[in-house]
């Protein structure tokens, strides 16, 4: 197929994830299209609509929740909310009637981008609420949209879809089934040359071929220009304009969704659309590019004041922005647990997990029970609110999942495809091997995403001592701790215990962690043996200490610097220090402090 794109196509806008939507946005169940195409197959693109008035088509639009659409601004230049029906699960414009998928809806309102200009395609983007919700089926989904900070680089591969014109002036044929159209994103630095600089603005992106042949036209104004990330689809770009259709040297022009994420979210205030945040691999080939007019990429000057740990040996268990003190549950804040990891599979949080080394996920082995397909799962890395801006995340893909075999409570590593830059935000958990103790009465944390996180999902923190086990466990490989209030999607997390300098990961968080032993015997006891109702019982990591160096190799050693966190994360240890050297200065002060 051949979609073209002409100067009454406009770009994007771009929301944000509430709970419901990031658990359904970006899923095509019966997509399974791989290279480029000409007809699209029924329900491989389920939140693609059409705009008509009167039963004759003008733009398209995606559905990106239960009650709104996302189109362009310029669609809507003379044409009222009150003129326009809204058709869903649309396969082929001449058969709709008779098509059981399609459902249609009024338009209550259309909400145009308040700074979108005619004149410069800028902002092109409105929403489009409807007379009444839609329920999601096969064949009616709403996309992800990509979140701020989003990256698309010189030659991401993209999906356009639509019903417009197959060439200049050409009317789609016949029984206007929905055309796709496979091309790459060209950098805006390219595209402005090609355009003349200065007409590509940041909130717009490029995508098609320099040598012509595919595009959006005509009457695909307002569709979705689609990239996939793991199994989910993101939208990128909404079809904006561009120099005829399929021109040599003139790429489409969409807006650039993931520079909307705010105005979105202020328009839509409950029910809120998807937010995934879309991250390109390797390096941007648009820098390079220069032209008369373009002004030159800033030089990486940058690297003269990078801090001098960038430079350094990685180390693990370092958290510089850690001020955790006291006990019980709580929510975290950025940078706290800069190793936690969120899992990621259909654009939805499945379960915790943490960063071990520069390119290693430690995670629980149950967590892949829906899937063992490296391809299906997506690491993000310093995030803290699941439903929320995090300036400090980045996401990265999966190439390979690695499951230990031991008879209970087996663990999980992920190698990711790339190295993270380590920041305050991002930083690997030291693991525990079997050379570190845990004595009884430790206090130490667990930490996770569950339903205690609010509306936006934040990072929740558990305070726990570690326990005497008693007869609930072998003590050789287990450890255990008070009852935390674990859910589903804390599994994979990590127990978290402060030894000298640096933070340890004692133990994956599983869900059958509770003892389930008839220990009750033990109440007798003077220490705290093990109780089915007060105690959790987890596998040390250091059971999996010949798995882990087979899959990881070499993790990184301890944090030893005294000034990194230690006295932030206020410490039992840096307490004992303080406490021992006002011993040497002075017993008889030490002695009156104590009484």
């Amino acid at each position: 197929m051949m979609l073209t794109l002409s100067l009454a196509l406009v770009i994007g806008f771009l929301a944000k994830g509430c709970h419901s939507q990031l658990s359904v946005c970006g899923v095509a169940p019966l997509n399974t299209k791989i290279v480029g195409g000409q007809d699209a197959s029924p329900g491989s693109w389920p939140w693609q609509v059409s705009l008509q008035v009167s039963g004759s088509h003008f733009c398209g639009g995606s559905l990106i929740n239960s009650n709104w659409v996302l189109t362009a601004a310029h669609c809507f230049a003379s044409i009222t909310a009150s003129q326009v029906t809204v058709y869903l699960g649309d396969q082929s414009l001449s058969t709709q009637g008779s098509n059981t998928n399609v459902v249609a809806r009024s338009v209550l309102q259309a909400i145009k981008h308040p700074s979108y200009s005619s004149t410069t395609n800028d902002n092109d983007l409105a929403l489009l609420q409807l007379s009444s919700s839609v329920t999601f089926t096969n064949y009616i989904k709403p996309v992800c949209l990509a979140a701020a900070g989003s990256t698309f680089f010189n030659g991401t591969l993209t999906w356009v879809t639509g019903w417009g014109n197959t060439a200049s002036g050409v009317s789609l044929p016949s029984p206007k089934t929905l055309q796709e159209v496979q091309i790459p994103v060209v950098g805006n630095r390219k595209c402005n040359c090609l355009y003349g600089v200065g007409q590509i603005t940041d909130n717009m992106m490029c995508a098609g071929l320099l040598a012509g042949g595919k595009d959006s036209c005509q009457g695909d104004s307002g569709g979705p220009l689609v990239s996939k990330q793991g199994g989910v689809w993101v939208q990128a770009g909404i079809v904006s304009f561009g120099y005829s259709c399929a021109q040599p040297n003139y790429p489409g022009v969409y807006t650039r969704v993931s520079q909307y994420q705010n105005w979105i979210n202020q328009q839509i205030t409950s029910n809120q659309p998807g937010f995934v945040t879309y991250t390109s691999t390797g390096t941007d080939g648009d820098l390079s590019v220069s032209c008369a007019g373009l002004p030159t990429v800033a030089t990486t000057t940058t690297t003269t004041t990078v801090p001098t740990t960038t430079a350094s040996p990685v180390v693990c268990g370092s958290a510089k922005l850690n001020t955790v003190t006291g006990g019980g549950n709580s929510l975290a804040s950025a940078g706290v647990w800069p190793w936690m990891a969120s899992l990621q599979r259909n654009g939805t949080h499945v379960c915790g997990g943490t960063l071990v080394a520069e390119q290693f996920v430690l995670s629980s082995a149950d967590c892949f029970s829906s899937s063992t397909n490296a391809s299906d799962w997506i690491v993000i890395l310093g995030r803290l609110k699941q439903n929320g801006v995090n300036a400090n995340e980045v996401s990265v893909n999966v190439t390979k999942i690695s499951l230990s075999t031991g008879t209970a409570n087996n663990i999980a590593v992920l190698q990711l495809s790339r190295k993270p830059t380590l920041t305050d935000y991002i930083q690997p958990i030291c693991v525990d091997q079997g050379d570190n103790s845990f004595p009884v009465n430790t206090q130490c944390w667990a930490a996770g995403w569950g339903s205690g996180g609010g509306v936006e999902q934040t990072l929740q923190q558990f305070n726990t001592t570690i326990l005497d086990c008693g007869n609930a466990s072998s003590s050789n490989s287990s450890i255990c701790t008070g009852v935390m209030p674990l859910e589903q999607t804390n599994k994979g997390g990590p127990l978290l215990c402060k030894i000298g300098q640096s933070w340890v990961q004692a133990a994956v968080l599983t869900l059958a962690s509770n003892s389930n032993s008839s220990t009750n015997t033990s109440s007798s006891n003077s220490t705290r043996a093990a109780s089915v109702s007060d105690v959790q019982v987890f596998t040390k990591t250091s059971s999996f200490s010949s798995f882990l160096n087979t899959t990881v190799g070499t993790l990184p050693p301890k944090a030893t610097n005294t000034s990194s966190s230690a006295t932030a994360a206020g410490s039992t240890a840096s307490s004992l220090l303080s406490v021992t050297s006002l011993l040497l200065l002075s017993l008889p002060v030490l002695v009156q402090m104590i009484s």
